[in-house]
C-alpha cells in the first residue's frame, strides 16, 4: 500500500516538534559555553558556521568555523541557526539547531524532498533569455514554491541578449506572470540594467536564488555584491543548457541584504504535490475555481465552470490553464 502523503500543515507540525525535541534533548549543561551561529554553506560532512553577533563568545572564534554535527541532528542547511562549540584546532561541532521559521525544499532522488535553505524571506526564481525559458517549467517552480507558502519574485536575467527576434516572445511571456499577480523584474548581470530596482526589492531580506543551471544566478550574486564572490559557469556548447557551477547552497552577505545561491535544477518534478496543492499553486486559477458550481469540477466541460468563464472573459491566461492541465495529466500517470 502506498504511503499516505502528509499535508503541508502536518509536515510543518512534525518538523516543529522534531526541532523542539532536539533543542530539549540538547539542553546542555553549560550552554553558555556554546556559540550561536549561522550555517553559511555545507561541504560534505562539514558545515561552514558564522558566529552571530549576540554570542557571548564571539571574540573567541574566527570569522567562520568548519564544524561537524552531532549524528542525532537532522540534515542542516544554509540559513540554519545552530549552537556549536569550537575545538582547539579551530574546528567545531554543532550541538543543537534552532527551529526553522520556514525552509525551501527541492525534489531530490525519486521525488523525495531535499532541504536547501532555511529561515528565508523570499525566493527569487531566476529565468533568462538562455537557456530558453518555458512556461511549463516556470509554472512547476512556482507551484512548488507556493506549496511551501513562501513569497516569490521572478527575475528575468540576461536582458542584454534580448533582440528584435525574441523581444515579442519574451514580452508576452513576462506579461503572463505579471497578469497572474507576480512581481517581475528584468535585469542584466552583465551590464547592470535593472539591478538597482532588484536591490531595492531585496533590502533587509534573506533570499534564495533558484532556477535552471546557466540562467546566471552566480553572475547575479557577483553583480549584486560588486565583485567576484561566486564561481560562474557557462552554457554547454551546442546545447544551450547550463553547466552546474554551484554545487552547494551558500549564503553571501551583501550591502543591504543576504542572498543564498543554490545549485541549478534542469528538471522539476512535482511528484510530492497533491492535486489540491497543484490548483492552489496557481493562485489566480484557484481564486476563480472557488466559484465553480460543482466542488469536483474538472474545469473542462462542466456547466457553470468559473475557470472556463474567466478564460472566456480574458481574466486568466490560456497558457497557464493549459500548463495546469498538462501537469495534472502527468500526476495521474
Amino acid at each position: 500500500m502506498a504511503s499516505r502523503k502528509l499535508t503541508k500543515q502536518q509536515q510543518t507540525r512534525i518538523f516543529a516538534k522534531q526541532s523542539n525535541d532536539l533543542i530539549e534533548a540538547n539542553d546542555l549543561e553549560g550552554i553558555e559555553q556554546t556559540t550561536l551561529g549561522l550555517v553559511i554553506s555545507h561541504f560534505g560532512q562539514q558545515l561552514e558556521i558564522e558566529p552571530l553577533s549576540d554570542s557571548a563568545n564571539l571574540t573567541e572564534v574566527s570569522a567562520t568555523v568548519r564544524c561537524f554535527q552531532r549524528s542525532n541532528l537532522p540534515q542542516l542547511v544554509t540559513g540554519d541557526r545552530v549552537r556549536f562549540q569550537q575545538n582547539e584546532d579551530e574546528t567545531g561541532i554543532v550541538l543543537a539547531v534552532e527551529p526553522r521559521s520556514n525552509e525551501f525544499l527541492r525534489p531530490g532522488f525519486k521525488g523525495k524532498l531535499k532541504p536547501v535553505a532555511a529561515n528565508i524571506d523570499k525566493v527569487i526564481l531566476v529565468i533568462a533569455v538562455l537557456p530558453e525559458p518555458f512556461t511549463n517549467l516556470i509554472d512547476r517552480y512556482l507551484t512548488a514554491i507556493e506549496s511551501l507558502d513562501l513569497d516569490v519574485l521572478i527575475v528575468f536575467n540576461k536582458t542584454d541578449l534580448i533582440s528584435d527576434e525574441n523581444r515579442e516572445h519574451i514580452d508576452n511571456m513576462m506579461a503572463i506572470y505579471t497578469h497572474a499577480g507576480y512581481d517581475v523584474i528584468r535585469v542584466s548581470a552583465t551590464d547592470g540594467a535593472g539591478v538597482s530596482q532588484l536591490e531595492d526589492a531585496l533590502a533587509g531580506k534573506t533570499t534564495v536564488l533558484v532556477g535552471q543551471s546557466g540562467v546566471g544566478k552566480s553572475s547575479l550574486v557577483n553583480r549584486l555584491g560588486g565583485n567576484m564572490m561566486a564561481d560562474v559557469g557557462g552554457l554547454s556548447i551546442g546545447k544551450e543548457k547550463g553547466t552546474h557551477t554551484t554545487t552547494t547552497a551558500k549564503l553571501f552577505h551583501l550591502n543591504r541584504f543576504d542572498v543564498i545561491d543554490s545549485p541549478g535544477i534542469r528538471e522539476f518534478n512535482l511528484g510530492h504535490i497533491s492535486t489540491e496543492q497543484l490548483i492552489q499553486g496557481y493562485p489566480e486559477l484557484f481564486a476563480h475555481a472557488q466559484h465553480c458550481k460543482f466542488r469536483d469540477c474538472s474545469h473542462r466541460t462542466e456547466p457553470e465552470c468559473a475557470l472556463q468563464t474567466a478564460l472566456e472573459d480574458g481574466l486568466i491566461s490560456p497558457e497557464r490553464l493549459n500548463n495546469y492541465f498538462q501537469i495534472l495529466a502527468t500526476m495521474a500517470e
